[in-house]
C-alpha cells in the first residue's frame, strides 16, 4: 500500500519537492490538497498551527523544513508521541558555512571600510592581520556550528566554542555551561551565533553578556532573533564596544520597515536567508529516515522537544 507524505510549506517550490521524490515510493501532496478521509503517513511542515493535526492520529513523522524546531512549540501543536525530524543535509550545512565564512572573512579583511573609502575616492591601506591572530568563537557547536567552526579553522583562525553540554571536537577550545561562558567571551574577536530558540537562550545576546567581549568585537547572529537584544546591541555599537554586527535573523520577521537596524552604518541585514533547505538533499535526508522506519531502525536526527531542539 503506498504511503503519503503531506507537504505543509514552500508551496512555490511543491514541483521541486515533488521531483526530488522521484526516487521513492511515496504519494507526494500538499497538505491544503489531501482528499477527505485520506491517510496521511508523513509531514513535512513549517510553522503548524495549534490542532492542525487532529484528525490524522495515523501520522508515524513529523519533520522539519527547517533545521530548527522552535516553529513546532506551543499547545496542541504537535500529536504526543510522534516523532519530530530536524533538516540536516549537506546544502542547508554547506550553505550556513558559505555564510559565517564569508561574513568572518569580509570584516577580518575590512571590506566594509574600503566599500566606503571607494564610494570617498579615498585610496587608503589598512594595515591586514594575520588570521592566526584572530580568535573566533561559536556559540552552539552542533551539526553546523562544528561544519563553520572547521572551515574556518582552514583560514588559520583560532576557534573557540561554547555549549549548553561539554564537547570534545579536535582543534577547537570549548566551553560549556552558563558558568563559562564570559570566559569563552573574553576571547572572541568574532562571535558567531548559531543557537537555537529555547527557554535557557532567550535573549542570551544580552549587555550582561556581550560586555565581555572584547572591544572592537563583531556580533554575527544566524541562530535565531529571540536570542538577541536588539536595544542592547545599539547601544554596544554607539558607544563602540562592538564594532560591527551582521543580522541574518530578527525577533520579528520581516523586519518592520522603521526599525533602526536597516540604517545602521555598523549592521548588515540580511533576510533571514544565511542557509536555506534544497529539495533534491533534503528529500535524502527524509527518505533516509522513512525506510529506517519500516525497518524499525531508530530514526537520524530526531528532536528533543523538552530542550527545543
Amino acid at each position: 500500500m503506498t504511503e503519503t507524505l503531506a507537504i505543509k510549506a514552500d508551496f512555490e517550490r511543491f514541483d521541486e519537492w515533488v521531483d526530488a521524490f522521484r526516487e521513492s515510493d511515496l504519494e507526494i501532496v500538499r497538505w491544503e490538497d489531501r482528499k477527505q478521509g485520506q491517510a496521511i503517513d508523513y509531514v513535512l511542515v513549517w510553522q503548524p498551527k495549534p490542532g492542525m493535526f487532529d484528525q490524522h492520529p495515523e501520522i508515524k513523522i513529523i519533520f522539519s523544513i527547517g533545521a530548527g524546531v522552535d516553529h513546532m512549540s506551543g499547545e496542541n501543536v504537535l500529536p504526543e508521541g510522534v516523532p519530530v525530524v530536524r533538516m540536516v543535509e549537506t546544502n542547508l550545512t554547506l550553505g550556513m558555512t558559505e555564510y559565517v565564512v564569508y561574513q568572518v572573512l569580509r570584516h577580518h579583511r575590512f571590506m566594509p571600510r574600503y566599500e566606503q573609502f571607494q564610494r570617498d575616492r579615498n585610496w587608503k591601506e589598512i594595515m591586514q592581520v594575520p588570521a592566526s591572530r584572530r580568535n573566533v568563537g561559536i556559540m552552539g557547536m552542533g551539526v553546523l556550528g562544528t561544519a563553520c567552526a572547521q572551515a574556518l579553522m582552514s583560514f588559520g583562525f583560532h576557534l573557540f566554542g561554547w555549549s549548553r553540554s561539554e564537547k570534545h571536537i579536535e582543534g577547537i577550545k570549548h566551553y560549556h555551561g552558563p558558568e563559562q561562558l564570559h570566559t569563552m567571551l573574553s576571547h572572541c574577536d568574532f562571535l558567531v551565533c548559531l543557537l537555537p530558540n529555547t527557554r535557557e537562550t532567550l535573549h542570551i545576546l544580552r549587555k550582561e553578556h556581550l560586555v565581555h567581549l572584547p572591544k572592537q568585537a563583531i556580533l554575527i547572529n544566524v541562530g535565531r532573533g529571540s536570542l538577541l537584544v536588539e536595544e542592547d546591541l545599539l547601544a554596544l555599537l554607539d558607544n563602540g564596544h562592538l564594532s560591527a554586527a551582521v543580522l541574518d535573523v530578527f525577533e520579528e520577521e520581516p523586519l518592520p520597515t522603521d526599525s533602526p537596524l536597516w540604517d545602521h552604518p555598523a549592521i548588515t541585514v540580511t533576510p533571514h536567508i544565511a542557509s536555506m533547505t534544497v529539495p533534491e538533499t533534503s528529500a535524502e535526508h527524509i527518505w533516509t529516515n522513512i525506510k529506517l522506519y519500516r525497518l524499525g531502525h531508530p530514526l537520524t536526527h530526531v528532536a528533543d522537544m523538552g530542550r527545543g531542539y
